[in-house]
């Protein structure tokens, strides 16, 4: 079964990623920088798996590059708590 299977191993597993990338010491705007690639590739490359997905999805894909930036930086916030 893939992360992107369950909405709660989804995050887990961005969560992680997120603290393995601090205890690198990656500073908050690369982190971001890389939520937004990381969006952008999977709005283009990968079917949502779930409800959730599907609508991160849909708002991506109306979203201004602005707005896509947002909710990268959204994603991060999430995953930290």
């Amino acid at each position: 079964m893939s992360v992107l299977d369950n909405w709660e191993q989804w995050k887990d597993f961005l969560g992680d990623r997120l603290q393995q990338a601090q205890h690198e010491g990656m500073n908050d705007r690369v982190i971001n920088d890389v939520a937004y690639q990381v969006g952008e590739y999977l709005a283009k490359q990968v079917e949502p798996k779930n409800d959730q997905e599907r609508v991160l999805a849909d708002l991506w894909n109306v979203a201004s590059e602005e707005e896509q930036h947002a909710i990268a930086n959204m994603m991060v916030k999430l995953v930290k708590s």
